[in-house]
């Protein structure tokens, strides 16, 4: 079910939480916790679109790459 499964664990969690780092510093610690899951998150989908774009050929690709049963024009010196 997970580590949120259940209410009473989040509440523990909150609790201890507030213990070690106390009431005024509590907005400080979410905002960080907040920065740093929005920069997770972006240089999650930056790395998905690069991956995307590297596999899917693009019309340029296509149009540079050479035909495949085409036979080479160089002829053998004699």
């Amino acid at each position: 079910m997970g580590l949120f499964g259940h209410w009473y664990i989040l509440v523990i969690l909150l609790v201890i939480v507030l213990i070690v780092y106390g009431p005024g510093k509590l907005p400080e610690v979410g905002g960080a916790i907040g920065k740093a899951m929005r920069e997770f998150r972006k240089a999650s989908t930056d790395l998905q679109d690069e991956i995307k774009r590297s596999t899917t050929p693009t019309e340029t690709d296509q149009a540079n790459r050479p035909a495949t049963d085409t036979k080479p024009t160089s002829e053998p010196k004699a």
